[in-house]
């Protein structure tokens, strides 16, 4: 896959993860609930593509299997605790908080892949965390729960940048769309359990909450197939570092279908985010990467 190609389909992940907080904020409905529709309807939209390729399952490996298992209860872990953080802090320290994962998957990548960290993409990442900062901090802390939502969205960090490392890991050796179903299916019943366990109502829920179920399934979730996609061809920091232009697209997508007034200060720190990220893809298309084997045409 060409470069361009490859920050193509970044820029559209983007768009479609910076929808996620405007769709949760939309709705009533208990955090975990929305995240096991979420996953559950994903998978029904998925299925036809899956069904194409269904003998990829008979070649998934035991270990692959396993390996599921975890990015699966790590990406449920994920979308539990930060839906659940926007209950208790503010989406700019929310978001401020998961803008911490490419340090936490260059940390990851170090420890784990011996990954090799050039000196400009610590410069890159330090311009784009300086707008996250600027976009955020003034919002940062805020009410009696604002620790425990700040805590569940760092966690939510650590359990996202575990998912894609084992995805980087596994992917390669599995069509991506077999794996994001798979790991979507896990993810969904992980909640599942947990709902149940937690005595909390499968129905009972508006038209209005249904459609955020739904549009959370198509526009987000969907963003996570691109990643795991891009897997294939780039590393867990990378498409980390993409997520950084969630803050300023998440603002744009507010003005525009919550009515939301931006400040010169969030502008301000969006220029300085999009600045990071075109300087960390522009160093990622200039960077000796080898070429992984194409994997089956979709």
């Amino acid at each position: 896959m060409k470069q361009g190609t490859i920050n193509i389909l970044l820029v559209v992940s983007i768009i479609c993860i910076s929808l996620s907080a405007i769709f949760v904020k939309l709705s009533d409905a208990p955090s975990t609930i929305m995240v096991m529709y979420r996953m559950f309807l994903a998978c029904l939209l998925i299925l036809p593509i899956v069904y194409k390729y269904r003998k990829s399952f008979l070649k998934i490996k035991r270990k692959e299997w396993a390996a599921i298992s975890f990015a699966g209860i790590f990406l449920a872990g994920h979308f539990g605790l930060w839906f659940e953080s926007l209950n208790h802090t503010t989406v700019a320290s929310s978001t401020l908080i998961l803008a911490l994962q490419p340090a936490i998957a260059l940390v990851g990548g170090l420890v784990f892949f011996k990954e090799k960290i050039d000196i400009r993409t610590v410069a890159a990442m330090g311009i784009a965390f300086a707008g996250v900062v600027v976009v955020g901090g003034g919002s940062f802390g805020g009410g009696s729960g604002a620790l425990l939502g700040n805590i569940l969205s760092f966690l939510a960090v650590v359990s996202v940048v575990l998912y894609l490392m084992i995805g980087q890991r596994n992917v390669k050796s599995i069509n991506h769309w077999v794996y994001s179903f798979l790991v979507f299916l896990v993810a969904g019943i992980t909640v599942a359990v947990f709902n149940l366990i937690g005595g909390i109502a499968f129905t009972g829920y508006s038209g209005n909450d249904w459609m955020v179920f739904l549009m959370l399934a198509i526009f987000p979730t969907g963003a996570h197939i691109i990643f795991n996609l891009l897997l294939n061809y780039v590393n867990t920091t990378t498409v980390s570092m993409s997520t950084l232009g969630e803050p300023i697209g998440a603002s744009i997508l507010a003005v525009i279908l919550l009515n939301e007034v931006l400040t010169s200060v969030e502008m301000i720190g969006g220029v300085l985010i999009i600045a990071g990220i075109f300087y960390f893809l522009r160093l990622q298309g200039g960077s000796k990467q080898a070429v992984p084997k194409e994997p089956e045409s979709l």
